[in-house]
């Protein structure tokens, strides 16, 4: 996978089935393969006539967009954006980060009580989001954790705080499993990564 222009799309690192039944096979299919695919090829094709970008690392176009020419910035924002926020997001879900002998869990409970009460204001968060965007577990230079939210494709990465968990909450994210109760498609989410 590269981390520069041309960009690719990263290889799920799961069959599509291995999130049920949590997150169904379908979802799975459309998030992975339209939408992401969607927002590598419009990065690709937006920095195509700006050869003095195409050695930009993702990380590098998602903080310094503003930097960029008025005529691309917006379409880097978005869609570098939206790479980079799938690709923790489908990563992230390969493993159980929440599973109890893991080293973020622990942070987790020492930055909030207890993994009850981190889930609670996550999910607070997450239903807060208006409209589409995501919800994050990040922790700032000096490793204090916090939970934030971000409109559309942004990435905490702009305001030098690093991702821990990121939960997508784009409707096209759980639409065809949970309709439009997005507190179902959460707690499946939480469950999913903690079991």
């Amino acid at each position: 996978m590269s981390n520069s222009y041309p960009f690719e799309l990263m290889p799920l690192p799961y069959d599509y089935s291995a999130l049920e039944p949590y997150i169904d096979t379908l979802t799975m299919q459309l998030h992975h393969d339209r939408h992401l695919k969607t927002y590598v090829t419009n990065l690709n094709n937006t920095l195509a006539n700006y050869p003095q970008y195409q050695g930009w690392s993702l990380e590098r176009l998602v903080t310094e967009w503003p930097r960029l020419p008025a005529a691309i910035s917006e379409e880097i924002r978005h869609n570098a954006g939206g790479v980079y926020n799938h690709q923790f997001f489908f990563n992230e879900m390969a493993g159980k980060p929440l599973s109890p002998s893991g080293s973020l869990y622990e942070g987790i409970t020492a930055s909030f009580g207890s993994m009850d009460a981190f889930k609670k204001k996550f999910t607070d968060a997450a239903l807060g989001v208006f409209g589409s965007g995501y919800t994050w577990l990040v922790a700032n230079r000096s490793g204090r954790m916090g939970i934030i939210t971000t409109a559309n494709q942004d990435t905490p990465l702009i305001k030098g705080l690093k991702p821990l968990l990121c939960l997508d909450v784009w409707e096209h994210a759980y639409y065809l499993k949970h309709y439009n109760v997005r507190a179902d498609y959460i707690n499946d989410w939480l469950e999913l990564l903690s079991n």
